[in-house]
Parts: C-alpha cells; structure tokens; sequence
C-alpha cells in the first residue's frame, strides 16, 4: 500500500438514481444469488455424481460453474449489504481485495472459456483422436495454465491501482470495487496505470476470443461437411450452449474494459449487471436444458431421491 494513501474507505454508491427502490433491488440480487448458487452447485454435484459425465467437456463445465460462483460471492454479497445498510462504506482493503479477485476470476473464465472452445474443436474435428487429444493430464495441464495466465495477467495492473494515492475523492458510483473507477479517483497521474490496464484486458479478451473464434470457425467448417442434417444438429447443439455464455461473457466485457475511458456510468452498471449476475444466473439453464446428457443426468439424479425418500418414508 502506498505510504501517500490517506482514504480509508470507500463509498459505493449502487444505484443513486433509484435510491428509493435499494430494497427491491437488494431482494432481487438476493434472489438472484441464491438461484445462482443453486443451479451452479447443482451441476458439480450432477458431474461428479454421474459417472457418464465424466469427459473432459463436463470437467471444464464443473470448473466454469464453480468460477461462477467465485465471482458472483465476491460482488453480489457485499453488494446486497451496502442497499440495505445506511452505511454504504468499505474498507480500502476490502476494495482492493474485492478489485483483484473480479479481475482475477474473470480473466481466468475467459481463458477457460477459450480452453473449452478448443475441447469442443478436438471433439467435433478429430472425434477419432479426441480421447488421446483431451486426455486426463492435458485437462488438468490447461485448467492449471489458465489459473496461472489469469495470475500473471492480473497480478501487475491490481499492484499499480494498489500503489496509487487517494487523497479525498472515494465516492465509487458503482455496486462494487471496479478497477477503472478506483484509477479515476486517485490524486496522481495514471496514464500509465491506465494503460497497463487497457492493455491486459487486450490481451485477455482478445487473445482468448481470437482463439475462441477460429475454433468455432473449424467447428462450422467441419458439421457443413457432414452428410446428414441429424448429424449437423447434434454437432451444433453440443457447441450452442458454450457458444452463448462466450457471446454474452466477451460482449459485456469488451464493452466495459476494452476502452481508455469510462463515458456512460448507467451503461457501465448495466453490462456489469450481464457479466455479474444475469450470464452467472443463465448459466445453469443454458448448459442444462440444451445437454441432453445434464438433463438425463438430472432425470437419474431425481429418480434416485425420490426412490431413496420412499425408502426412509416410515408407512
């Protein structure tokens, strides 16, 4: 921490324009939580427990779910408590605690998501090859390469924003600790900071989109040359769930931190709301009602309880 560093705390102002409906909205990113962590512990708990889902395309889901609700925790909560509570103020630490893990975490569900692309591109382009191609080893290899691209990534814009002063300004007219923001309240030069931080959200977003689009661009390429329509739908359909969550998760993003300045605050908070809550919150249903595998293994899953139920049943 920065010894010029006289803020403490900072305000989150959340929503200021709609004071008067805090309450409804806390309600509804409450409820919101919830479902999320509902549906996203539901599908660990169906991929560990059905033994057919145990392919490298389910152990990248179970992992996508699981940063879902990292970063939901990591914003939704502390959200939820400034609409309800008088005192809107967090800590300085708290902030840059919560501004490293968003960043960290998304930059590492991009990376995924772009290791998932490559799944689905081995499994639908070279299915023969594809169990020696996505073995065991490799999985755990990639998973471990995007923890470790998303650190490295993060790790030197969050120490730049931790070393800038704040002097008087730290009013954050935002739900949370937004990296972008905090560089706009210090009381120093931060062309560079500013940057740097521009620059690695490049990078992160662009590389793994690049990525991500020429997979899918071998992925179209090979299901047009398949001679049955039946084919080419059952191709398409195990890649439209993955497909979704890339267009909703790269859409908002691009547009919050792909750019030097922030114009719109009211835009900003609303594609947060997309990339926080709204993708976390469809997640679940879109992996779920578009699998047929998940929605089988929902079925056995829910016939196992209620058969388990009768049994405990005393009459």
């Amino acid at each position: 921490m920065s010894n010029h560093t006289t803020v403490t705390t900072f305000l989150l102002l959340g929503f200021p324009s709609v004071h008067h409906q805090e309450y409804l909205i806390a309600i509804t990113f409450l409820a919101s939580y919830a479902a999320i962590l509902v549906g996203n512990l539901l599908i660990i708990a169906l991929i560990f427990s059905d033994r057919d889902l145990y392919r490298p395309m389910y152990f990248f889901l179970c992992n996508l779910s699981s940063l879902e609700i990292f970063i939901t925790t990591s914003i939704i909560p502390k959200a939820v408590g400034s609409l309800l509570m008088s005192s809107k103020t967090i800590s300085y630490q708290a902030c840059m605690t919560q501004c490293y893990f968003y960043s960290l975490l998304g930059s590492i569900e991009f990376i995924l998501l772009a290791v998932m692309s490559y799944d689905r591109y081995a499994a639908i382009c070279y299915p023969l090859q594809y169990p020696m191609l996505m073995n065991s080893r490799l999985c755990l290899q990639l998973l471990l390469g995007s923890w470790c691209a998303g650190f490295l990534f993060t790790i030197v814009p969050t120490v730049l924003v931790v070393r800038l002063p704040f002097c008087s300004a730290n009013h954050i007219d935002h739900f949370f600790c937004d990296s972008m923001l905090l560089i706009k309240l210090s009381c120093a030069e931060t062309q560079t900071v500013e940057l740097v931080s521009f620059m690695t959200s490049f990078i992160i977003l662009f590389g793994s989109l690049i990525m991500t689009a020429v997979s899918y661009l071998y992925i179209i390429k090979t299901i047009l040359r398949l001679p049955s329509t039946s084919s080419r739908n059952k191709a398409f359909s195990t890649c439209s769930s993955h497909f979704t969550i890339v267009i909703l998760g790269y859409g908002s993003c691009i547009f919050l931190y792909v750019r030097p300045s922030i114009q719109c605050v009211s835009y900003n908070k609303a594609v947060a709301l997309i990339n926080t809550l709204v993708t976390p919150l469809m997640s679940p249903f879109i992996f779920s009602l578009r699998n047929q595998q998940m929605k089988d293994a929902l079925k056995v899953s829910l016939k196992r309880s209620v058969t388990i139920s009768r049994k405990c049943l005393p009459f």
